[in-house]
């Protein structure tokens, strides 16, 4: 993936990928509200595949279907909630041409539906996770659940990694906009110099939060051994709306492994919306080129 820099700009555009499934259309009510909020312009997008021209064939009709489909969306969303919206049908492969056309387009957000691990569905299921960490920006995936009045509750789980930090300024962003409290939950650690370096980047992150009067809440979890299980089992007790993390597609710690802290959180059986942030090297300030304002 190339590296952005500072000069690249954003066109406040959120990215909804759609496959026509119930689930995606939950995506695209969950994305056009939550554009709404930011005062945003939407492009629904779909990736016309092999699955697609088999499904097309059963149907027994044409591509064109799929464009009356999109500007269906379009009509219905604009006229229910006066938002722009764009439609883009693009032939492709759904790991790369979403990411391609989120860079072109220059979206700030993506709103990713998927069945979760368990879905047979061929485009948005167990391949979400894949999508989500190749995208150049910020993927908030969700599944049935709707996105009711925004993001009140939002978990923020917090480890050693440094790469949490990248996150704050979203955080902030989405706890400005919704009035939102920030629930901070922190991997245990038991090694002397582990824990003092976690409390050093707990204070940092707070010190933030305080500067703008974002309420917030600390809290430790029992074992970092079964982190991404109790991350899920804390946001259902606060009621959380968003789970915001840090993708970890290449770390090598205890309860951070792909399969046990990615696909769990967004996958999780509550169905908690998972805002997955892919992680920019330390000589790039993310926060300051790709923020949603």
């Amino acid at each position: 993936m190339s590296q952005p820099t500072k000069e690249q700009k954003y066109n406040k555009i959120v990215l909804i990928p759609t496959d026509f499934s119930e689930v995606c259309g939950n995506a695209i009510s969950h994305g056009v509200k939550l554009a709404k909020f930011l005062g945003y312009s939407v492009c629904i997008l779909h990736i016309i595949n092999k699955e697609t021209k088999a499904a097309l064939k059963k149907k027994n009709v044409g591509v064109d279907y799929v464009e009356w489909r999109l500007r269906e969306y379009k009509k219905y969303y604009e006229k229910k909630y006066n938002v722009d919206i764009d439609t883009l049908a693009m032939e492709g492969s759904i790991f790369s041409t979403i990411s391609e056309v989120a860079t072109k387009i220059k979206a700030n957000l993506m709103i990713l539906g998927t069945h979760g691990k368990k879905g047979l569905q061929h485009v948005f299921g167990s391949y979400a996770l894949k999508v989500v960490i190749e995208s150049p920006i910020p993927v908030v995936v969700v599944q049935k659940r709707s996105f009711k009045e925004g993001y009140q509750n939002i978990v923020f789980p917090v480890s050693n990694d440094v790469e949490s930090r990248q996150a704050v300024q979203w955080a902030k962003l989405m706890a400005t906009l919704f009035n939102a409290k920030i629930h901070m939950f922190l991997c245990p650690e038991k090694d002397a110099g582990l824990k003092t370096r976690l409390s050093i980047i707990t204070k940092q992150i707070t010190d933030i939060f305080d500067e703008e009067n974002i309420p917030y809440g600390v809290t430790t979890a029992y074992k970092s051994s079964n982190f991404a299980e109790e991350v899920i089992a804390y946001s259902v007790t606060v009621h959380a709306d968003l789970v915001m993390i840090m993708t970890r597609p290449n770390i090598d710690v205890p309860g951070f492994s792909l399969a046990s802290w990615d696909e769990r959180l967004m996958f999780n059986e509550a169905q908690i919306p998972v805002m997955g942030i892919n992680p920019i090297e330390l000589g790039y300030h993310y926060y300051e080129w790709a923020m949603l304002t």
